[in-house]
């Protein structure tokens, strides 16, 4: 180490970009204890110079709108992504690569959708394409990966990926709120969005998924062929018999290996209460990892925020100054990586949880039980609670495993019955 600086060039100045100019003013002692060098921000690209910021400019930081005055700075060997989207953020990559930076990002959306195309470049030009705050925020996932479980096969990935998700179904639980007043506290706290759609329809929890079964199985699992269901129709009374059967309700984002082909998906599941992952509360993220010779081992922490997610920013800026040689930005020598062989989500098999809302009359329960049975469905438990008074009762089940094709075979010829008075809920179990 040759003792001089680190220029960087930050992109984005908003939460995260404020947290990690903060976190590099904090910890500036320690950090140059571990590099023997310092790294200092030269410029930093946002919309709007004269917006308030969060956090103050750093000394002899400059703030542009131009992208070329990062990429074209050649005391600049280090780009940091912090926008966000698809367009300018892939765009300003490209273009960092092209003039010869490295580029850490916490981009996860981009690297879901193009992550085939930048590691291809990334690769081509022998440079650095970083990702740690991608996925989970402050929770070393990536690393872990990429790294410490390099020499295991990961046999399965199952983690709580979004924090907004996991504060209102911790909420729903704890405080019995229903989902419209979970979701608008968790919008009041600042851990939902005023439009939450990514969050709660899965879609932030697919991105992240996506990036990690590439760094799990060395394959690209393309997004759009990801099955994925959010909490927007998660109901009180669902999670009130989840309790009652000794479960509680999450979202997961998950991945396994079956015979050879990868199973995956983002869903609601019920976990049971005694597994660490049932416990995982708040606004907190964990991912439980399934390695063929680590066996089981569980990431928690959280999952957003300034300071948690530039700890992990910086973590991948300070990796890229160490690194000799080219980086190893997916853990693989392939490049690109091959494409996953998907293994047919309606062949996926688990447990499940059934809630039928129905006419309270003579024979209702008999009848779907005789479903579940012509459909080689196997019952766990039933429970039937409430009077009807117009609405229907609900009759909830939860059976032994069996196949999302045989699930969806019961519910298509259930909610035919003339005795079904709402449509089916139906969710896995862990």
């Amino acid at each position: 180490m040759d003792g001089k600086p680190v220029v960087i060039g930050l992109a984005g100045f908003g939460t995260v970009g404020s947290g990690l100019v903060k976190t590099l003013d904090m910890n500036r002692d320690w950090i140059n204890r571990r590099l023997g060098r310092e790294i200092r921000i030269k410029c930093v690209l946002v919309r709007d110079t004269a917006k308030p910021r969060a956090a103050t400019l750093p000394a002899g930081a400059t703030l542009t709108t131009d992208v070329t005055t990062l990429t074209s700075d050649p005391e600049i060997s280090l780009i940091v992504e912090l926008m966000g989207g698809t367009g300018a953020a892939k765009a300003l990559i490209d273009q960092a690569l092209a003039a010869g930076k490295h580029v850490v990002t916490a981009n996860k959306h981009l690297l879901a959708v193009h992550g085939q195309e930048l590691f291809a470049t990334a690769a081509q030009e022998g440079l650095g394409l970083f990702y740690e705050a991608s996925c989970l925020g402050g929770v070393p996932v990536i690393q872990t990966l990429k790294e410490s479980l390099a020499g295991n096969r990961i046999e399965r990935l199952t983690g709580i990926m979004n924090g907004t998700a996991n504060f209102i179904l911790s909420e729903m639980t704890s405080s019995g709120l229903d989902f419209e007043t979970a979701l608008a506290q968790a919008q009041a706290l600042g851990y939902a969005e005023a439009d939450p759609t990514l969050d709660i329809d899965g879609f932030d929890t697919a991105h992240k998924l996506v990036v990690l079964i590439r760094l799990a199985y060395g394959r690209h699992y393309p997004l759009e062929k990801l099955p994925v269901a959010g909490i927007r129709g998660v109901r009180k009374n669902d999670i009130e018999f989840a309790r009652e059967f000794g479960y509680r309700l999450k979202l997961l984002g998950q991945v396994r290996e079956v015979e050879g082909r990868l199973e995956a998906g983002v869903f609601p599941a019920l976990v049971k209460h005694t597994f660490l992952l049932a416990r995982v509360g708040g606004n907190y993220n964990a991912v439980r990892i399934q390695g063929n010779a680590v066996g089981p081992i569980m990431l928690h922490g959280q999952g957003a925020g300034d300071l948690p997610t530039a700890s992990a920013v910086l973590a991948d800026v300070m990796a890229l100054v160490r690194a000799s040689g080219a980086p190893d930005n997916t853990g693989y020598r392939e490049s690109p990586l091959p494409e996953a062989d998907i293994l047919d989500p309606m062949l996926a098999a688990s447990e499940h949880y059934f809630r039928f809302t129905v006419t309270d009359r003579p024979g209702v329960m008999a009848t779907i039980a005789r479903v579940m049975a012509d459909k080689n469905i196997s019952i766990m438990q039933a429970i039937q609670k409430g009077v009807d008074e117009g609405q229907g009762v609900p009759i909830v089940f939860t059976t032994h495993e069996a196949r999302a094709k045989q699930a969806a075979a019961v519910i298509s010829e259930i909610d035919g019955q003339d005795f079904i008075q709402a449509p089916t809920v139906h969710y896995r179990i862990l």
